[in-house]
């Protein structure tokens, strides 16, 4: 069988159309349909319901049973390839957010790079936490951090990692004060970040209170760079406000509200069709990340 060919079976049973995985794979609707032809003559067996105006693809029983059986034959290759290309060392994709990736990620994969117990090669990428969900199921990742808890039945989750949220100020406008309560910020300074859904909910009821928010961000460089102008607050983790802290000149405090905002969660996201080997890489860089935190949270 053709890796390219199971890609696109796998594609056209996610996207569940033939235009959609066409888009996806950046290839035409009839490639993907060769690509289909090919893999069920190889097979002998037909994996597509196909009906007169049918729209959405449907799988035959067959192709059902076939979908599982792809996976596991990417997952094969790929460590195959990782096999042959890298004999003693340990390689691997790497998924994250863009908030993970440049606070909390980037120390620790300094340290573990530079361990020399660990022969250790990354992939590192960045998306947001339900295309990581994605990614690891079509095993184009070995392993994900992500802030959402989404259900996966191929998917293994587990919390690493439960972080208060804080509030950061630009410092030369700051409110001072080791606790402060949000009726003493001004909403029309505040830089948005929607951490995960909890937290929009909190934040809806809390500050924004069925107003449009000033600026709302996405990814943490703009949330940096807005923090720069006076006045300027945001509610963050703890990881990245500390982060933010030994960059630019802010300021730390906690929220004194009684309802304070919910914890941010991080969750680790394997595969759970991972072999002996493959399993012990990815659990070595879970048991790391779990000892750098430990270290780094208290500090």
């Amino acid at each position: 069988m053709k890796q390219i060919d199971i890609e696109t079976f796998l594609t056209l049973n996610k996207t569940g159309s033939l235009t959609k995985a066409a888009e996806t794979l950046y290839v035409s609707q009839p490639t993907v349909s060769h690509r289909l032809k090919d893999l069920e003559e190889e097979l002998g067996i037909s994996l597509l319901m196909r009906g007169k105006g049918q729209r959405r693809i449907e799988l035959t029983q067959k192709g059902e049973e076939f979908v599982a059986i792809a996976e596991r034959w990417l997952a094969l290759m790929a460590e195959t390839s990782a096999l042959r290309n890298q004999e003693d060392e340990i390689y691997l994709r790497i998924g994250c957010p863009d908030t993970l990736n440049n606070t909390v990620m980037l120390p620790f994969y300094r340290r573990i790079l530079n361990d020399p117990t660990i022969n250790l090669k990354l992939n590192l990428s960045t998306h947001y936490s339900h295309n990581i969900y994605d990614l690891l199921e079509q095993h184009a990742i070995d392993l994900g951090f992500v802030f959402h808890l989404l259900k996966f039945k191929n998917i293994i989750v587990e919390p690493v990692l439960r972080e208060r949220m804080v509030l950061v100020q630009e410092s030369s406008g700051a409110v001072s004060g080791d606790r402060i309560y949000l009726n003493e910020l001004d909403p029309a300074n505040e830089i948005c970040f929607y951490w995960e859904s909890n937290y929009q909910i909190w934040h809806d009821q809390m500050i924004s209170k069925g107003k449009r928010n000033s600026i709302e961000v996405d990814i943490f460089q703009l949330l940096s760079f807005f923090l720069e102008e006076p006045c300027k607050w945001t509610i963050a983790p703890l990881s990245v406000a500390r982060y933010l802290k030994q960059k630019q000149n802010v300021v730390i405090s906690d929220i004194a509200d009684k309802r304070k905002p919910p914890e941010r969660i991080t969750y680790m996201i394997k595969h759970k069709d991972l072999s002996e080997a493959r399993e012990a890489d990815v659990n070595l860089i879970r048991d790391q990340f779990l000892e750098y935190f430990s270290e780094s949270i208290n500090e």
